[in-house]
């Protein structure tokens, strides 16, 4: 075991938990110890968790030195965990526990949750910031557990804490790539230069039509604009865009030739002097779920808009 594979096994850790006690018995400590170094601490977890574990700090005292967050609403879209959680912490030392994936997370989630848990190993290289991720070991699948063994490099559990043999990120994020297909009732608009108004009013019809406020009807605009704009000009000049409802939620897909160069784009805020950089960052703002897929030669891309008000 190198000291290099230690470091990064420390800065990113899965915890596979069995109950409360265990729980707690790990999470408290890492919250504990963040404080009393004075690092910035934050707790993004399911409501339940995020109750027990701040009612024990508020009992020993520190509760107001740490930032909570319940991740149900802020990284219901996983996409948003590193601009709203981990961005503003990042440049510090820090200590962040991040429950990513829990058992009642909606299914249609989780392959964003385990790309988001992947790229976050680039994001902390050479940084102070630690991540400690619970998982619950006696709930959640075989499947689940073996992907935070995957793009984990530390784990932590009844056997004590190890460096993850199974550490493979790069093929975590090949493994949930098989590009998805629009279904055969979607709407399917090819998009070109100078068409983008006909792509605003298809999505906006197909919002309307779905129930979704006006205000959400503008967000779905925006984003389309975005996706579509971003694919006329780093994507071959053309897009497909396909728009469907399921499960109650409307999708709108948009599929083009290019590659997405950098993974991290849309996940950190541009620099205040950039001038370009942010379309994706606003995708994934706005919309409540954000797929990202490479699809032979190029790229497709599905946002999900429910009901509910925008983030």
């Amino acid at each position: 075991m190198t000291a290099e594979n230690v470091t990064a096994a420390a800065a990113h850790t899965a915890l596979l938990y069995r109950g409360a006690v265990e729980y707690l018995g790990a999470v408290l400590p890492f919250v504990r110890d963040g404080v009393a170094v004075g690092d910035a601490v934050t707790v993004a977890a399911p409501a339940a968790n995020l109750a027990m574990l701040r009612e024990e700090c508020a009992a020993e005292g520190f509760a107001d030195r740490v930032r909570w967050l319940d991740m149900a609403e802020v990284g219901g879209n996983p996409g948003r965990i590193v601009p709203a959680v981990l961005h503003p912490v990042l440049d510090r030392p820090a200590r962040v526990v991040t429950e990513v994936v829990w058992p009642k997370r909606p299914s249609t989630q989780y392959q964003s949750c385990v790309r988001h848990e992947a790229l976050a190993n680039r994001l902390l290289d050479g940084r102070t910031l630690r991540l400690l991720c619970p998982y619950d070991a006696a709930a959640l699948g075989d499947s689940v557990l073996a992907d935070a063994l995957i793009t984990h490099p530390g784990v932590l559990d009844r056997g004590g804490y190890r460096v993850s043999t199974e550490y493979a990120p790069e093929a975590a994020l090949l493994g949930g790539d098989q590009a998805p297909t629009a279904p055969t009732k979607a709407r399917n608009l090819l998009v070109g230069v100078g068409e983008l108004g006909a792509a605003r009013a298809l999505v906006s019809t197909e919002a309307r039509a779905h129930g979704l406020s006006e205000q959400r009807v503008g967000d779905v605009a925006l984003v389309i604009t975005e996706l579509v704009t971003n694919s006329i000009e780093h994507g071959g000049g053309q897009a497909t865009l396909s728009v469907w409802v399921v499960d109650g939620e409307l999708v709108c897909q948009v599929r083009d030739g290019g590659r997405l160069a950098d993974p991290l784009a849309g996940l950190r805020p541009a620099p205040v002097d950039q001038a370009h950089g942010r379309g994706l960052l606003l995708v994934h703002t706005l919309a409540d779920l954000v797929t990202i897929h490479a699809a032979g030669d190029g790229t497709v891309v599905r946002a999900h808009f429910t009901r509910q008000p925008g983030a």
